[in-house]
Order: C-alpha cells, then sequence, then structure tokens
C-alpha cells in the first residue's frame, strides 16, 4: 500500500501544467449529466439563431430608394443597428460553440482563471461564461484600471 501511494505523489508532480487538466477532468467527468439541461439550452439557442441569420439571408431588407431624406436616413439607421445585432449574436454563436466544445473536453464549469468549480446558479444564467463570479469581478475592475 504505501509503495502505491508513495507512487501516486510522484506521479501528479512533474509539472503543474499536467496536474491541472487532470484536475479538470476529475471533477467534470462525474458531473457530466449535471451540464445536459444546459447543453440542450444552448444547442436550441445556437439552432434558432442560426435559422434566424439563413431567414435573414433568404429575405433581406434591401436598400430601397427614399423620395424624403429622412426616410432615407432612418432606413439606414435601422440598417446599422440590425447589423450591429447580426454581429452580436455571430459572437454568441462562437461562444455556444465553445462552450460545447468544453463540454465536450469535460471541462466546462470550471474558471479558466482560478480552475475551481463554476457555481451552477452562475451557469444557467450566462452558460457561455468562462470565469466564476470573482474571477470575472477581478477581469472587470483590471479593464477599469487600464482605461
Amino acid at each position: 500500500m504505501k509503495a502505491g501511494s508513495s507512487a501516486k505523489r510522484i506521479s501528479p508532480t512533474p509539472s503543474a501544467a499536467h496536474s491541472a487538466p487532470a484536475k479538470r477532468r476529475t471533477k467534470t467527468s462525474s458531473q457530466g449529466k449535471k451540464y445536459e439541461a444546459i447543453r440542450r439550452d444552448l444547442e436550441r439557442q445556437r439552432k434558432a439563431m442560426l435559422e434566424e441569420a439563413v431567414e435573414g439571408l433568404a429575405n433581406p431588407n434591401g436598400q430601397e430608394a427614399f423620395p424624403d431624406i429622412s426616410d432615407q436616413a432612418s432606413a439606414e439607421v435601422e440598417q446599422n443597428f440590425s447589423m450591429r445585432i447580426r454581429e452580436r449574436e455571430q459572437r454568441l454563436i462562437k461562444k455556444i460553440d465553445e462552450a460545447l466544445e468544453r463540454m465536450d473536453q469535460n471541462i466546462y464549469g470550471i474558471c479558466e482563471r482560478c480552475e475551481e468549480e463554476i457555481p451552477y446558479p452562475r451557469l444557467k444564467a450566462r452558460p457561455v461564461t468562462t470565469l466564476c463570479i470573482n474571477c470575472k469581478t477581478l477581469e472587470e475592475q483590471e479593464e477599469k484600471v487600464r482605461r
């Protein structure tokens, strides 16, 4: 028994880089079912956004020529607003894809900064998050200092 336990102590310590991913997998592999509802929500949201994008491409709101300059300006403002929304949706789809990939790799729900488990209520509210609330707060404070 002592030989086996000493071997356990020796094997995980070659480098910190090797022990962190093992720690992540251990924490999440037993909780795979825990995130199934979040996975379904993410997949449903992704599908809906992609369907909306396809429909938007099929039925574009083309640039119309308006006789009144204020109508033309309003149409351009609306088009710019729509483009910003589409850009935000594209970024969200990318974040959803990354979250689904983390689930596949069994590292979903682990803070990228401190490697602690992100509480389930936070993941349910913001399923694409990669940081626990403490680390996110620190990140926002650091951003304020840089400005």
